[in-house]
């Protein structure tokens, strides 16, 4: 609650409130929590990766597609790839599994313009639509059948 001063026309925070930037401040730290949370968490799980060597046998459950089937599914290598960009090794990376890297680099970017624009208090809307929904689904069933055809050797985790 603010009240005009009227002799001199300025604007004083009523006794007990906040002054508005400390208001602000506060306001912007509780909007960036939901992000940064989801930061922590990410950063979290490729840490782990990072320290726990999935080309180690036994850390981490084996894909049942691969073990079952012998075929790779789109996340084979996945693991692979994220221990090798939490290590900034992306040739690496990205011969595990490019289309892990790929939405890594995506998620990052998506990120950062939900940083941007919940710091300047707007919302962040994503709706995709079934066309891109259904691009994504093609480009993850061409992956995965090109890298179980005899010619998509390179890109084999």
């Amino acid at each position: 609650m603010r009240r005009v001063n009227a002799e001199s026309q300025r604007v004083t925070p009523a006794p007990g409130s906040a002054p508005a930037s400390a208001a602000g401040a506060g306001a912007a730290v509780r909007r960036l929590a939901v992000p940064g949370g989801i930061l922590v968490a990410v950063a979290a799980a490729f840490a782990y990766v990072g320290t726990v060597d999935p080309n180690e046998p036994g850390h981490y459950p084996a894909c049942p597609l691969l073990r079952y089937t012998g075929l790779y599914c789109p996340g084979c290598g996945g693991l692979r790839s994220a221990h090798a960009v939490a290590h900034g090794d992306l040739g690496t990376a990205l011969g595990a599994n490019a289309l892990a890297v790929t939405g890594y680099l995506v998620f990052a970017v998506l990120w950062t313009v939900w940083v941007v624009r919940t710091a300047r208090g707007r919302p962040m809307n994503i709706d995709p639509g079934p066309p891109l929904l259904w691009s994504l689904g093609a480009l993850s069933l061409v992956f995965t059948v090109v890298r179980n055809l005899p010619f998509g050797g390179w890109l084999h985790p």
